[in-house]
């Protein structure tokens, strides 16, 4: 892959002098077709060898374009803040909006490659780290973002060289480090392990472009073409939209079904009882969340159910047993504009706890397969990748230190029904019952199945779903709390 980048290319000043002005005009006016257009962002990941022209690669671009709508994002070794939540997290964050440019300078790809070259890591977590890079950038990808993966490369001799000339001058000396020459040291590896993740990671929805960089000319005419081509080409579909690769059709079998349907909703609990049993587990989880090993992990409570199952209800009473200041409740709605504007699991990444919080969604990232299936808010394919797509956001959360317990609070047509008419009458439960409830009980059989495949495609070994027969609500509420601190407890 890296052969290509080594045959000289030169570009002569007088050229460079013709081309330059051509094509920074070129790229506001891209720029601005692509703010105007408004239908998808552009994300420009710069990686390379040292020495190779990055740093002033990105500082072109930023001139060369309007600051206005681009942002430039250097990742160096985690935060504090950063440490404690999933690998990718501060990454997700900083993804362009739609009509925007995003620059990531040492993104996801610096830590499998440098950790693989230290020995910090064998080849199989470098596999895994590839793997997960590749289903990440494909879900981008799918989301409508135009990727473009740059890579600076130098021959041995050509950084030996540009490393000797930046200490030399006294206004570039700072640019070259200890490390750099360290790492000069392990070229070989080096280039060995970053050539492999490259040719594993070029794909056709995010190919990487191979850029010599020993002539600064060269590089810079050569990557802005590019963007600017890429940017071009995109723009030009707005009479024909890319369609997403279309997806077989998904229909619940009566295996799934039976989860949902063969729940046992005569299950109750006295109210003396219940009253009893409930001091007794906010209790243990009040001591639990407040012991010292819980401040090495974190708890994410996610609630779905059918509309008035009592999933408020449940949530007070475990928010009751919790310091304030340790927990968030994060009611989910329909996106907004800044939400819409991102990837769909965006907004939910950004609610992510750090370790030694508690996070309880109330509704969350199952919306995609729940009502955007049924309703038809999303095209057939976004649904049927979200599963696989869910699967890794929760495997990435508990692999630091999150423990994910996921409830869905089933109540039978009957009891949804009574519980609705009830609402209407209730002066102060009025608000809880709206147009749109009433329509989704027509379409009951839509949401049977599609909470059957969630279940069924989403309940992990380290992310599972408790099902929750809700038909009396003490019951349910008990259920519930008593499955956390039994996760707790077998997690800690």
């Amino acid at each position: 892959m890296f052969e290509s980048a080594e045959v000289g290319h030169k570009v002569d000043k007088a050229k460079y002098a013709r081309e330059e002005p051509k094509l920074r005009e070129a790229l506001l006016n891209a720029q601005f077709d692509l703010s105007e257009h408004g239908k998808f962002p552009v994300l420009i990941l710069i990686g390379g060898v040292d020495g190779a022209g990055k740093g002033e690669t990105v500082n072109l671009l930023n001139e060369w374009m309007d600051p206005r709508h681009i942002r430039t994002v250097a990742f160096g070794a985690p935060s504090d803040e950063e440490a404690e939540r999933p690998d990718m997290w501060r990454f997700w964050r900083a993804l362009p909006p739609k009509g925007n440019v995003g620059i990531v300078f040492g993104s996801w790809y610096t830590s499998p490659i440098v950790d693989r070259v230290m020995g910090k890591t064998d080849d199989v977590a470098l596999e895994h780290a590839v793997d997960r890079i590749v289903r990440f950038e494909n879900m981008l990808f799918n989301e409508g973002v135009l990727i473009l993966k740059f890579w600076f490369h130098l021959s041995k001799e050509q950084q030996k060289k540009r490393l000797k000339e930046l200490e030399k001058d006294s206004d570039t000396r700072w640019r070259v480090t200890k490390l750099d020459w360290e790492r000069f040291k392990i070229y070989d590896r080096f280039r060995a392990i970053s050539e492999h993740t490259l040719r594993e990671t070029s794909t056709s929805n995010a190919p990487w472009i191979v850029v010599e960089g020993a002539d600064a000319r060269y590089r810079s005419l050569t990557v802005g073409k590019v963007l600017l081509e890429s940017m071009k080409k995109r723009l030009a579909e707005r009479s024909a939209p890319r369609e997403p690769v279309k997806a077989a059709p998904l229909v619940p079998v009566m295996d799934n079904l039976k989860l949902v349907r063969d729940l046992d909703m005569t299950q109750k609990v006295a109210k003396p009882e219940y009253e009893k049993k409930l001091e007794k587990l906010q209790g243990s989880l009040n001591l639990i969340i407040r012991d010292k090993k819980f401040k090495k992990r974190s708890l994410i409570l996610v609630f779905e159910g059918s509309d008035a199952a009592g999933k408020g209800g449940a949530i007070r009473r475990i928010t009751g047993a919790l310091d304030a200041r340790q927990y968030s409740v994060t009611p989910v709605a329909a996106p907004t504009q800044e939400e819409r504007a991102q990837p769909y699991l965006w907004r939910f990444w950004r609610y992510v706890p750090r370790l030694g919080r508690v996070t309880i969604f109330d509704r969350s990232w199952y919306g995609r397969v729940l009502v955007e299936r049924v309703e038809g808010f999303c095209a057939e394919a976004d649904w049927m990748r979200a599963y696989s797509e869910i699967n890794d956001f929760e495997e990435q959360m508990t692999e630091r230190g999150a423990i994910v317990c996921k409830f869905w609070l089933q109540i039978s047509n009957q009891m949804q029904l009574r519980r609705f008419k009830e609402r209407e009458k209730t002066s102060f439960k009025r608000f809880k019952i709206t147009e749109e409830d009433w329509r989704n009980r027509k379409k009951w059989d839509l949401y049977e199945g599609a909470v059957a495949d969630m279940v069924d495609r989403t309940s992990t070994e380290i992310a599972p779903w408790t099902l929750v027969e809700a038909e009396d609500k003490y019951f349910a509420r008990l259920k519930v709390i008593r499955t956390v601190v039994e996760r707790l407890e077998a997690s800690l």
